[in-house]
C-alpha cells in the first residue's frame, strides 16, 4: 500500500482519465465508471470515502485487478484522482509485478493445503460414485462437461475449505471453552478472517490453498478473538497456546498471501 499527503493539482494530466461518475459523495464509486490509462491500458479505479482515513491511500487489488483509492472525508474526488495520476508509475510497477492468473482449467496446478495438485477432467458418462470432484493422489478429478469445469473446481475447494476450517474452529473453541455462533466463507481482498462481536467467524475460502499450518494459525487467531476481542498481549499469548507456528504463518502470509488471489 502506498500512502501520501494530498497531491498538488498543478500540472495534473487529466487526459489519461475516463470519468463517467459524479462526485463520490460518501459512497464507493463503481469500478465501471472510472478508468486510469496505464501505459495504454484502461485500469478500473474504485473510489472510497473514509471518515477514518487521515491521508490518501492507494493500492492495487490483485484479485479484482482494480486500483483502490481511499479519500479522507475532507479531500475532493479531483484531488484524489490527481494523486493517482501522480503515482501512475507506481501503479504500473505493481501491475507488472502481479503474478499471472491461474484459471481452473484441466492441466492447471492448484495447491490444496499447500500441496500441489493437477486438475484432471473426467469426461461425461464415466462411471464414478465419488461426486463431482475429488482428490486422488496428487490430482483433483473433476467430472462433467468442460463448460462447468471451473465452477466445479471452485465449488470443491470451497467445500473442502469449509470442512477444514470448521474442524479447526470447533477444536480451538472447545480448548478455549467458547461458542461459535456462525461460520461463513467469503472471498475478501484484504483480510483472511474476521470475528464479529456476536461471535460470528468469517474466513477466506482461499485459505485452503495455503499450507496447513497457515490455516491453523488464521483459524486460531479468529477463535482467540472470542476470548480477547482486541490484539492485547494476552490475545497473542492465547494464539501461541493454540498453535506452535504463529510467527512462521504470519511470515508466510506476508510473503505469499497475495499470490493466492491469482487462482480461479
Amino acid at each position: 500500500m502506498l500512502a501520501s499527503p494530498a497531491a498538488n493539482l498543478n500540472g495534473a494530466d487529466w487526459s489519461n482519465w475516463t470519468d463517467r461518475s459524479n462526485d463520490v459523495r460518501g459512497r464507493t464509486t463503481p469500478v465501471s465508471e472510472l478508468f486510469l490509462d496505464i501505459e495504454g491500458t484502461p485500469i478500473p479505479v474504485e473510489l472510497r470515502k473514509s471518515d477514518r482515513a487521515r491521508r490518501l491511500l492507494l493500492r492495487v487489488d490483485q484479485r479484482r485487478e482494480v486500483v483502490v483509492l481511499t479519500l479522507p472525508s475532507r479531500v475532493s474526488q479531483r484531488e484524489g484522482l490527481s494523486f493517482a495520476i501522480g503515482n501512475s508509475s507506481w501503479i504500473a510497477e505493481r501491475l507488472a509485478s502481479m503474478p499471472p492468473k491461474i484459471h481452473f482449467r484441466r492441466g492447471a496446478k492448484v495447491p490444496v493445503l499447500g500441496e500441489t495438485h493437477r486438475l484432471v477432467h473426467v469426461p461425461p458418462g464415466t462411471a464414478t460414485r465419488r461426486g463431482a470432484a475429488w482428490i486422488e493422489g496428487s490430482e483433483i478429478h473433476v467430472t462433467g462437461d468442460l463448460e462447468h469445469f471451473s465452477r466445479r473446481v471452485h465449488d470443491f475447494l470451497r467445500a473442502r475449505a469449509r470442512a477444514e476450517i470448521k474442524r479447526r474452529a470447533e477444536r480451538y473453541a472447545a480448548q478455549t471453552e467458547k461458542e461459535i455462533r456462525g461460520l461463513t466463507l467469503r472471498d475478501p481482498s484484504t483480510r483472511w478472517g474476521s470475528c464479529s462481536p456476536r461471535g460470528e467467524l468469517s474466513f477466506s475460502w482461499r485459505l485452503i490453498l495455503a499450507p496447513a499450518y497457515v490455516l491453523d494459525y488464521v483459524v486460531a487467531h479468529e477463535v482467540a478473538h472470542l476470548t480477547v476481542f482486541s490484539h492485547a498481549p494476552r490475545f497473542w499469548a492465547l494464539v501461541d497456546q493454540l498453535v506452535d507456528d504463529a510467527d512462521e504463518a504470519r511470515a508466510w502470509l506476508r510473503a505469499n498471501g497475495a499470490a493466492l488471489h491469482r487462482y480461479g
